[in-house]
């Protein structure tokens, strides 16, 4: 992978963020699920959609691009009786599809890239089991699964990953057996699942909330539609972080009636003590103010850390950063990548077991970054420019195809100085 180098420079002027990741991968899954054809746009060709799509492909329906629209016709679903799924690098695609292939009875085979195949699979090759689909796994992946699935009771907990409370949301209204998902422990990352369960209406498809998890009921299908995917608020946190630190941007399509979870970055940078407008519009503005250190539990919002904590670094005071141990299973460990990122740049940042600990300073340095093959760590190293007194080079630049590609051409755009070092 190659390199970018960017200059000190303050960021101005407005941006559109990417549309939710998050929302795509679901309205795509539950529009491949329909016996119909549906139109869900804009949607970012992002790798991890990229492999959301090919997966739905392959276990039968038949997806179109044209620009940033996608058409889906599930009327063939399932209709393969065995599959390839290959994830690639998403967390998402994979841990969304291994219910939704056993709720169709497909024999799959679950291969993925980077670092996908040593992350946690465990809650659902231990459930899947007892409701009718074997798993041959040595702890991750390859993972092959055969047999249909079956309702009844998912006992699973709910502090590893949404991901899979999300990916049995999505499977079990397929079976004819009515079925609840029960946790075991509290849930974290809640505003995913609301995600999860909206877009499921949105598709003509109802869950009953019950006491420590949901009810499903079975017999249920997904109806095809026409939906819009909105704006990104994790993405948004990199142009609120560069704005907080000298810039002024406005940000154009952001709900704010959204149940993504991350759209709690709006209050945090207000904590932090950035000045945030909301326009007639509908539009976010940021700007510098007097940044203060704060105490914050990352429970329910873990991929705003990193863009958090270039914050937290430039603070006058000390920011505590808890409830984050999870980020040590995602594309990298991202609490030492942080860690490791912004010592080098000249920031007073400690590790803790479950987060960060953070004594803010005036400037950094500017220096090297190791980009950790992470498109969270690179975008982040890459807004904390505009603190520096020198260059930052970041390394792993491509990085950024996993969620935003353009990301650099936005940078760029925006006031960035940026150089693609080659080789």
């Amino acid at each position: 992978m190659s390199s970018i180098t960017i200059s000190p420079s303050c960021l101005s002027g407005t941006v559109s963020v990417p549309p939710s990741k998050s929302a795509a991968h679901r309205a795509i899954i539950c529009a491949a699920l329909a016996k119909g054809v549906s139109h869900i746009a804009p949607v970012e060709l992002s790798d991890d959609i990229r492999a959301t799509v090919s997966c739905m492909e392959q276990l039968g329906a038949s997806l179109r691009w044209d620009g940033n629209s996608l058409t889906v016709d599930g009327t063939g679903i399932f209709s393969p009786k065995s599959a390839l799924l290959d994830c690639g690098e998403s967390g998402s695609t994979l841990r969304f599809l291994i219910p939704v292939a056993a709720a169709g009875g497909t024999d799959a085979s679950f291969v993925g890239h980077g670092r996908l195949p040593e992350r946690p699979i465990g809650v659902l090759t231990d459930c899947l089991p007892s409701h009718g689909t074997d798993c041959i796994t040595k702890g991750g992946l390859p993972l092959q699964i055969h047999g249909q699935l079956r309702g009844g009771l998912f006992e699973i907990p709910g502090d590893v990953s949404s991901q899979f409370i999300t990916g049995l949301l999505l499977a079990l209204p397929l079976l004819p057996e009515d079925s609840e998902i029960r946790l075991t422990s509290p849930l974290q990352s809640a505003g995913y699942i609301q995600m999860t369960l909206n877009t499921m209406k949105d598709f003509g498809v109802f869950v009953t909330p019950a006491a420590n998890g949901w009810l499903i009921q079975g017999g249920q299908a997904y109806q095809s539609r026409s939906c819009t995917v909105e704006g990104d608020w994790s993405q948004a946190a990199f142009y609120l972080t560069a704005g907080a630190l000298g810039g002024r941007i406005t940000i154009d399509n952001l709900s704010l009636s959204s149940a993504q979870g991350d759209k709690a970055c709006l209050e945090l940078y207000r904590q932090f003590g950035a000045e945030i407008t909301l326009e007639d519009n509908g539009a976010i503005t940021v700007a510098p103010g007097k940044l203060r250190g704060i105490t914050l539990n990352a429970e329910q919002i873990p991929d705003l850390v990193p863009a958090l904590a270039v914050t937290a670094a430039l603070c006058e005071g000390r920011t505590v950063i808890t409830g984050a141990a999870r980020l040590r299973i995602k594309e990298c460990d991202r609490l030492a990548a942080m860690q490791d990122g912004l010592s080098r740049l000249g920031a007073r940042i400690t590790e803790t077991p479950d987060g960060l600990i953070i004594d803010g300073v005036s400037r950094l340095k500017g220096g090297f970054a190791e980009g950790y093959h992470d498109h969270r760590i690179v975008m982040s190293m890459a807004v904390a420019a505009a603190a520096c007194d020198g260059d930052i080079t970041i390394s792993d630049k491509e990085s950024i195809n996993k969620s935003y590609p353009t990301f650099f051409e936005e940078y760029s755009r925006l006031g960035g100085i940026c150089h693609v070092n080659l080789g």
